[in-house]
């Protein structure tokens, strides 16, 4: 049997596998095993030095699809090392390296084959680490800023009467995605970072799990560290979460994380009184779902109102006026992109209108969406690095 023979048969092995599994991870399957096979099979003779390790890098693609379906579990760094990172890197890189693929496959060379090779390495190094900044925000409750969602670059930096007032402070943390990339450990450490910067509130915005980590005990050891900071911690529902949500709850109850389900809440802090709405994930019907939370929980006078949100893409849908600060994750920042440059352009951005990374207004509401700490889908991130950020609220 041809080398090419054996790498198409146990692609359909395990797509056929993985459907077995679901529908939804079959169609996964599809996607994220069609690139290393196909575009491995074409650039491989392109690749100098590389040429030989592309067997193993493929076989690592697929082992990592195999024990998502035969064990998903939280795997030790040494699978983690030897399986998880080298087939993700290998993904991500093929997917990137299409164009190249296509121009081989009908004869032409592919010059620079190595290139998204090389852009892939860093995206590994860049998923492995979560820089900490400072990040200050005028709400600017004055401006409107029309009917549709747009980037707020003018809410971005301190008041220039910054020195009299005190701002809300505030540590988000989303999508870790706890999994391959996000290990038990590493979790911990970034909560306890959260902790470490006093902030006056911590706020998760959901999608704490991936496949392999839908255990009560693995996610509330993750998130032990924010028991220090009880009656300060406050979650919203993501998407990944609705797969175990009784293992959500749990975990968060463990930490002493209050978790809003379409609930709402009033803290007093050291900026002042500050009303917290907690929105369920939906797929569909978001308006009338978000407004009759909104409804059902009236924003408090003289407090400032904060609406966890996972998905910025339902912003849109907010009731106006609903929201003087919304929270979002959910994109990863876009993930893909040239953020690291100092430009705001991401994959996300080039091609929908959902809000990606950084601050957005709509109206007279105002939105920041974090790049979140972890990411999932797309095994790497490129060019977005991941937040751990400290938030200064300018009401």
């Amino acid at each position: 049997m041809s080398y090419a023979a054996a790498v198409w048969g146990s692609y359909l092995a395990l797509v056929l596998g993985a459907f077995l599994r679901s529908r939804v991870f079959g169609v996964f399957a599809i996607v994220i095993l069609l690139f290393p096979a196909g575009v491995g099979l074409a650039l491989r003779d392109h690749l100098g030095p590389l040429a030989p390790l592309v067997p193993w890098f493929q076989l690592a693609a697929a082992v990592q699809i195999m024990l998502l379906m035969w064990h998903p579990r939280m795997k030790p760094w040494p699978v983690r090392l030897l399986v998880h990172w080298p087939g993700s890197w290998f993904i991500a890189a093929t997917f990137i390296a299409f164009p190249w693929a296509i121009a081989a496959a009908v004869g032409l060379p592919p010059y620079g084959a190595w290139i998204p090779f090389a852009l892939a390495a860093g995206g590994l190094l860049q998923s492995l680490w979560t820089r900490e900044e400072t990040v200050d925000l005028r709400l600017e409750p004055h401006t409107d800023a029309g009917p549709e969602p747009r980037r707020f670059g003018e809410g971005l930096g301190a008041p220039a009467d910054a020195g009299e007032r005190r701002p809300l402070t505030i540590v988000q943390i989303t999508d870790p995605h706890l999994g391959p990339f996000m290990s038990v450990e590493r979790l911990q450490r970034i909560c306890q970072r959260a902790v470490d910067r006093k902030p006056d509130l911590i706020l998760v915005t959901g999608d704490l799990m991936t496949m392999e980590s839908h255990d009560v005990d693995t996610v509330a050891r993750a998130i032990e560290p924010l028991r220090a900071y009880a009656g300060k911690v406050f979650a919203c529902h993501g998407n990944h979460d609705h797969e175990a949500r009784e293992v959500v709850r749990r975990a968060y109850a463990r930490a002493g994380v209050q978790l809003l389900v379409d609930e709402a809440v009033t803290v007093q802090t050291p900026a002042g009184p500050v009303q917290i709405l907690g929105l369920d994930f939906a797929w569909r019907h978001r308006d009338a779902h978000m407004r009759l939370a909104c409804d059902e929980h009236p924003r408090e006078p003289g407090a400032l109102r904060v609406v966890l949100l996972h998905d910025p893409g339902a912003f849109r849908h907010l009731p106006e006026g609903e929201g003087d600060l919304v929270l979002s994750g959910h994109t990863h920042g876009g993930q893909l992109g040239l953020v690291s440059l100092g430009l705001s352009h991401t994959f996300l951005s080039l091609f929908t209108k959902i809000p990606d990374h950084g601050p957005w207004a709509r109206g007279k509401d105002r939105l920041y969406v974090h790049r979140a700490q972890g990411h999932y889908g797309f095994p790497i991130r490129m060019g977005v690095p991941g937040e751990q950020s400290l938030m200064r609220v300018w009401a």
